[in-house]
């Protein structure tokens, strides 16, 4: 039994996330998640609110609400899509968690320990009309690069190049909009990244089995232009994780906190120790988890994202642990992901563009969403969701494919032989041939999952579903039931022990289905399929089962056309 530690990147605090960011890091994690429980593996899977940082700040001021009590309401709220989603989660937890402030107070502690954390007195831009300092991203203008006219004060959208609030030409306000700004003295905590550029290049070279866009991302931010800098970790706010140094205090930095990328990705093992917190469990419970030295040198440890956070999770937090000189678990694979488009445009949340996943659950379930994101993941380019596409999916693979076997199956199985596996007939040649291709496509699924492909296992399956049906149509136990019963007996014996195999399949993708399926089976039996021969035995003659509601409707064009209009890039 393998030991698997999975995080998703965690969800910004500030509203409800779309479903680009849903198939970009938390869906694939899930599902990952999912398939090796399914396999027998002990896994931990954790993720978590991120909630410190101006946006947490004016989001909260927008909704009229003390910030605290703000984030403290939306972990709720997006808890509870995660759960209407069937995001598996050992624990969701929260970036502002008192585990997560000592935890992060500890690492800087031992980076200025260890000589990498340094002072720097710098400009910075200040809006005298909003009375406050203001981050990188809350200072737009025109890029001096591209000459884009919304460059943000950390980075051009358009042309991508790095950059600082000082750069901008024409900068304004994205608070107020106010020109009203100038330029002020402060000083902040920088992490010597550059110290500490040849470790992360040898272990990022030591990752030959990354994804190409997560080591072509880790590589240009180390190599291109001026290379890996040297990155704040403080910032002029007041809702954070106070800046000290370990327990102490660190003099001149009184009313500063952690910039929220320093602390962020420490959540998540502060989040696996809110874990143990919330079970009664004692330290050496997550410990062994993420100290090599305390158990965790077995581990292995997946992350998934999208591309935009894939800079500070191959840099920045790898910088954090090495930096720390203790024996903290790293990451051994980088999923990451492109991003997925809306109807010919963008998702956007600040732009309240697209399908959010509160307004996708209340159209369809959990599995319908699931399987088109998945199916469609933006691995090797970016995608794009499209009402048409979606409808077809959904029509074509869950309800045509895998919906219509399992009803096809249970209903004439129950009409003409009774609500028991029947007890006729032996496997015969058409049955031993669907057992082999079965055996085959599995361990290909097995393949694809293992090496998180997520949209090829989803094709695999799809074909597992396809071979039921081409089977079901060869064998035609309607018609064999009229001149040699026992040979349609055995032919839905073989069919119905396959929707018990297909509900331990599919459970990663559509659990909701999944849960349904082996109900109808009569079953609880969730042992991986690896004797196919043996699983298709499992539910032996006399065994009762029942025929499930529809598993899957299909969407109409007028529902598409209806959707359509209603989501067409506007949230109310």
């Amino acid at each position: 039994m393998a030991r698997i530690l999975i995080t998703s990147a965690i969800p910004y605090i500030n509203g409800i996330k779309h479903l680009g960011n849903l198939v970009g890091s938390q869906l694939p994690a899930d599902l990952f998640a999912r398939y090796k429980r399914g396999r027998g593996d002990e896994v931990m899977f954790i993720c978590a609110t991120d909630e410190h940082g101006t946006p947490a700040e004016l989001a909260a001021a927008k909704a009229g609400k003390p910030v605290a009590a703000y984030c403290a309401e939306m972990h709720e709220v997006q808890a509870e899509i995660a759960k209407g989603f069937r995001l598996s989660f050992d624990h969701f937890g929260r970036s502002s968690s008192q585990r997560n402030h000592k935890l992060t107070q500890a690492f800087a502690g031992k980076l200025a320990e260890n000589g990498l954390i340094r002072e720097v007195s710098e400009k910075m831009i200040y809006s005298i009309d909003d009375g406050r300092f203001l981050p990188d991203r809350y200072v737009e203008g025109t890029c001096p690069n591209c000459g884009y006219d919304s460059a943000r004060g950390d980075q051009c959208d358009n042309c991508t190049k790095q950059l600082d609030p000082t750069d901008l030409i024409n900068p304004r306000s994205t608070i107020s909009g106010s020109t009203n700004l100038e330029e002020r003295e402060t000083k902040h905590l920088y992490l010597m990244q550059r110290s500490l550029k040849d470790k992360l290049e040898a272990w990022i070279d030591s990752k030959t089995d990354w994804p190409v866009l997560t080591t072509s991302i880790a590589k240009k931010w180390l190599n291109d232009g001026d290379g890996l800098q040297d990155r704040g970790i403080t910032r002029d706010l007041h809702w954070g994780i106070p800046v000290k140094k370990g327990d102490q205090p660190w003099p001149g930095m009184e009313g500063k906190v952690f910039y929220v990328w320093f602390d962020a990705p420490i959540e998540y093992i502060a989040g696996t120790a809110e874990w143990a917190d919330a079970n009664g469990k004692a330290d050496a419970d997550w410990e062994r988890w993420w100290r090599t030295d305390k158990g965790a040198a077995d581990v292995t440890y997946y992350q998934f994202m999208g591309k935009d956070n894939v800079p500070f999770h191959t840099l920045s937090f790898p910088a954090t642990i090495l930096g720390s000189g203790e024996p903290w678990k790293m990451v051994d694979y980088l999923k990451s992901f492109n991003y997925l488009n809306y109807d010919g445009g963008q998702f956007s949340t600040s732009r309240g563009r697209g399908v959010f996943m509160d307004q996708a659950l209340s159209i369809l379930p959990s599995d319908y969403w699931r399987w088109w994101l998945l199916s469609h993941a933006p691995e090797s380019s970016d995608a794009e969701f499209t009402w048409e596409n979606f409808q077809a999916s959904v029509n074509k693979d869950l309800a045509d494919v895998l919906g219509n076997f399992v009803s096809r199956v249970t209903k004439f199985a129950k009409s003409k032989l009774g609500d028991v596996v029947p007890a006729g007939g032996d496997y015969g040649p058409e049955e031993a041939a669907l057992i082999a291709d079965l055996g085959a496509r599995i361990r290909a699924y097995e393949a694809c999952m293992d090496a998180i492909e997520v949209r090829k296992a989803a094709a695999e399956l799809r074909a597992i579903w396809v071979i039921g049906n081409e089977y079901l149509q060869a064998a035609a136990p309607w018609s064999a039931i009229k001149t040699d019963p026992a040979r349609a007996e055995a032919m839905i014996r073989l069919s119905l022990n396959l929707i018990r195999v297909y509900a331990i399949l599919s459970r990663p993708f559509i659990p909701d289905a999944a849960q349904a399926m082996m109900e109808a089976m009569g079953s609880s039996d969730w042992t991986w399929p690896g004797d196919v021969p043996e699983a298709l035995r499992a539910l032996p003659p006399g065994h009762a089962f029942t025929v499930p509601e529809n598993l899957f409707r299909k969407i109409t064009d007028e529902e598409r056309a209806d959707w359509q209009l209603r989501f067409a890039g506007k949230r109310d």
